[in-house]
């Protein structure tokens, strides 16, 4: 109990400083996407925006380029005690690079999420207060896991589900009930900071069938355990291109700053080949009726059949050619408009569809299913927990080894 007590004082000031990072974040990507709604003809600087990007990481990112995968490896290093650990510590330069870069990103109309950035800011945080505090082995390994879970419940509202991701994207194997209680403390900490400061979330309305019919018909269940193949399939669609455009680039073109040049440039010519811009950006909101949005993708007439794979082309060019930003809301949308368009040839709720394929894609892209699960649960109500569950882990299968995150091999 004393460990216990004295983890949770070290873990609190990580909850309350990536809370307050997350509502910064959260404000300044709402006002520089309002200023790109505002001005269109910024998305014509796209190619420049990502000059900078590449220079910034060029000169002064090192290592921090690595995002997420290098919080990763740092937690592995910590558990198995390496005693080179120190050098896969999470520079503290991470924080501030990858909020600028993504603000960048979004403010030139790039396609990615937000999901990254949160992560990497609070592991970034964690490292920082691990190096003052001075803190090895289990210690320095809890308390980046809690920057990870602080990060995932601060951006988006769902502390549970970023306890539950924080572990499971690590998944030793078995669940520690200190890691998971620390872990919980951290997500709900900073999500209670984050709207204390003012953070907003956006809200989704999935009409679930009255209690006691179709929800539990095992009719809908088969449907939905179908649909939730497609959902993994379109997940290992969107992680392989993704690698695929970043291995090309890399390939091809020599010199890092010219990447996200060509990228840029062919990321104008498609927005105006298909003659819509609701791909750019979270596609979260847009100043046009009628748009797709993520949330039009809930309700009738709110996506086109080919909405989540315009965005998993859109997406999976911003970030191969080295935009920076998250992937999760991006697969949150391709999701919700692969569920919307599925619900017709089904015949199922299109909310309900939309809601499911919001959770499953990014289970099987991040091979978190119980995470997404909980998501699910906090995101849209429990009514639709065993529906829920179903699909996530069903594509979490069916989406095969391919993962947006990367997990060094450890022993058990």
């Amino acid at each position: 109990m004393h460990e216990w007590a004295r983890m949770a004082l070290i873990v609190l000031p990580i909850a309350v400083a990536t809370g307050a990072a997350c509502a910064l974040f959260l404000w300044l990507l709402d006002e520089v996407t309002k200023l790109r709604f505002a001005n269109p003809a910024l998305l014509f600087g796209l190619p420049l925006g990502g000059v900078v990007i590449a220079y910034l990481y060029e000169r002064h990112g090192k290592n921090a380029g690595r995002g997420n995968n290098l919080i990763l490896e740092a937690i592995h290093s910590a558990r198995s005690e390496n005693p080179d650990s120190d050098s896969s510590l999470v520079p503290r330069r991470m924080a501030p690079l990858i909020l600028v870069t993504t603000l960048i990103t979004h403010l030139f109309g790039g396609s990615a999420g937000r999901e990254g950035t949160a992560v990497q800011m609070g592991g970034s945080l964690a490292a920082a207060w691990v190096l003052l505090l001075r803190l090895q082995g289990r210690a320095k390994r809890l308390a980046l896991m809690c920057g990870i879970a602080a990060g995932f419940g601060g951006v988006f509202g769902t502390p549970l589900a970023g306890a539950v991701f924080a572990l499971e994207v690590l998944w030793y194997g078995r669940l520690e009930t200190e890691e998971t209680l620390l872990c919980l403390l951290a997500a709900m900490g900073s999500d209670w900071c984050a709207r204390a400061l003012g953070a907003h979330h956006t809200h989704y309305k999935v009409a679930f069938p009255p209690p006691g019919t179709e929800l539990f018909d095992i009719a809908l269940a088969a449907k939905v355990a179908f649909a939730a193949v497609l959902f993994g399939l379109a997940a290992r669609l969107f992680v392989e291109l993704t690698e695929c455009i970043g291995h090309t680039f890399k390939a091809q073109v020599s010199a890092p700053l010219l990447r996200p040049v060509i990228g840029g440039v062919l990321l104008i010519a498609l927005t105006y080949l298909i003659g819509t811009r609701d791909y750019l950006g979270l596609s979260v909101l847009s100043p046009h009726p009628g748009a797709i949005t993520l949330p039009s993708a809930f309700e009738a007439g709110g996506a086109d059949p080919f909405s989540w794979g315009w965005k998993t082309i859109f997406t999976a060019l911003t970030l191969g050619s080295g935009f920076k930003g998250g992937e999760v809301t991006p697969l949150f949308f391709i999701g919700a408009t692969l569920g919307n368009a599925l619900s017709g040839p089904l015949h199922a709720p299109i909310s309900l569809l939309a809601a499911i394929g919001f959770i499953a894609v990014f289970a099987g892209a991040s091979k978190t299913p119980l995470a997404c699960t909980i998501m699910g649960i906090e995101l849209f109500g429990a009514q639709g927990a065993p529906l829920f569950a179903i699909a996530c882990f069903i594509a979490q299968w069916a989406s095969g080894h391919p993962s947006i995150y990367q997990r060094p091999d450890t022993e058990d």
